[in-house]
């Protein structure tokens, strides 16, 4: 789950791997929980521009995106297991060294609070990871901009509600990246869809669409 040695991947020195029309193969070097991207056109040069979507939480997700929404990496939320007896943690140094890898100016997050029938441990620990996202991308000089559930899922047509919800996330990010669809394929990689998914809903929201 946690990418100890976050490393982009697909830099300017090549084609991303995932790429159709004769990309290179994946690098067996690249860690765990990196997931190639495959730009197009200027995407290389907009890399420097690039934008977060993150899906926050322990199966959350960090997803980098270039101005014309070519998916560029996407990253597993970095956890370790070493919270209160023993549950899994966002890693703040992990996340941050993630952050500062993909140079990027913004950071769209979800915006969620506290659930119904939400136990108090589940909360704060939600809470938690939060304010290390907040914190690290602060640190960073990253703006966050939040975008609600319904929000994001209204501008890239999933509808509301969380029934289905998951599943839906990964079938319109497999839609918008065939190429990539097998990066998208386990039901647990729902997170990464919805971090793909919300930096979408917030380039359009900046583009005022």
């Amino acid at each position: 789950m946690a990418t100890m040695n976050p490393t982009r991947t697909g830099g300017h020195g090549g084609q991303m791997s995932g790429c159709p029309g004769g990309g290179q193969a994946d690098n067996p070097d690249t860690p765990k929980g990196v997931v190639s991207g495959c730009p197009s056109g200027n995407a290389h040069r907009d890399a420097s521009r690039a934008v977060l979507g993150i899906d926050p939480g322990v199966s959350g997700a960090v997803a980098v995106m270039s101005p014309a929404g070519d998916l560029l990496d996407v990253f597993d939320m970095p956890i370790l297991a070493d919270g209160s007896k023993g549950r899994s943690t966002v890693n703040a140094p992990l996340l941050a060294a993630i952050i500062r890898e993909t140079g990027a100016t913004t950071a769209f997050v979800e915006f969620v609070g506290a659930r119904p029938g939400e136990g108090a441990v589940g909360a704060f620990a939600f809470g938690r990871c939060r304010g290390v996202i907040e914190g690290v991308a602060a640190a960073l000089g990253v703006p966050v901009a939040f975008l609600t559930p319904p929000t994001w899922k209204r501008a890239v047509g999933i509808p509301p509600g969380r029934d289905g919800a998951k599943d839906a996330a990964r079938s319109e990010a497999i839609r918008r990246w065939p190429a990539l669809a097998s990066k998208f394929a386990r039901v647990k990689d729902d997170g990464r869809a919805e971090a793909a998914l919300i930096a979408v809903a917030g380039l359009m929201r900046s583009a005022g669409r």
